[in-house]
């Protein structure tokens, strides 16, 4: 369940910015053996999780609650639902920050339109820093594509969609992350697909994940349809960090 990704010397390169394709090879191992952390979601873990309850306003069409954040066979459940208020949904974050290295998450999506289910690391005002971010985001109207995204200092417009050539929502799969000082590469089921070089962010971020409806942005993520009681599923996550 936990395989980390196979890798060639090519993607090492890479990640330092010592080739400028955009596709890469995955990072070698000997790039990130400094610590290694799987989390599990065998039940929540206090000490290192919180669960997100508040509002984010904006085009997020929910409040956060602990409700919708809920563990079933081993995984982490977050769930879109309504209360008599409105729409509720579920976001789970580390408490501890972590800065450049390799990112991975197994899941499996929400197929709505309307909806995100997502993985990622952010850091921003709330915690003191600028606004930095690395995204993986599935949106639900077409789970067979996968949005890339980063924020540095506030600024993104760096979006890029990948083609899975299977639907995410059918089946857990592995998506991750490889962050360094030059740049960022995403993977998909252990294989490089895409890599960013330019303005990449530097702030170490929390791990988060959320399941959300989107109000406002009907371009972006089409109209959302008010179905709830809908989930995105999450078995691992695992983070290691470069060598010195």
């Amino acid at each position: 369940m936990r395989n980390l990704i196979s890798v060639a010397a090519a993607g090492f390169l890479s990640a330092l910015g010592l080739i400028s394709t955009t596709m890469a090879a995955p990072a070698p191992a000997a790039a990130w053996n400094g610590s290694h952390d799987v989390m599990d979601f065998n039940y929540h873990e206090s000490n290192r999780f919180e669960m997100s309850n508040w509002s984010n306003g904006g085009m997020f069409n929910c409040l956060w609650t602990p409700n919708n954040d809920s563990f079933e066979n081993g995984k982490l459940k977050l769930t879109i639902d309504r209360n008599g208020s409105g729409y509720t949904c579920g976001e789970y974050r580390t408490k501890n920050y972590y800065g450049f290295g390799m990112y991975q998450v197994n899941m499996k999506p929400i197929k709505n339109p309307g909806v995100v289910s997502s993985f990622f690391i952010y850091t921003g005002p709330s915690d003191g820093t600028k606004w930095d971010e690395i995204d993986i985001e599935f949106l639900g109207y077409d789970t067979t594509k996968v949005q890339f995204n980063y924020y540095t200092n506030g600024v993104g417009n760096h979006e890029h969609v990948h083609y899975l050539g299977f639907d995410a929502s059918q089946g857990f799969h592995t998506y991750g992350f490889f962050w360094s000082r030059n740049s960022i590469t995403w993977y998909v089921d252990g294989k490089a697909v895409y890599t960013a070089y330019s303005n990449i962010p530097d702030t170490p971020g929390k791990i988060m994940m959320n399941a959300w409806c989107g109000t406002g942005v009907d371009d972006w993520l089409r109209p959302f349809n008010g179905r709830t009681q809908i989930s995105a599923y999450y078995d691992w996550v695992s983070y290691d960090a470069p060598r010195n």
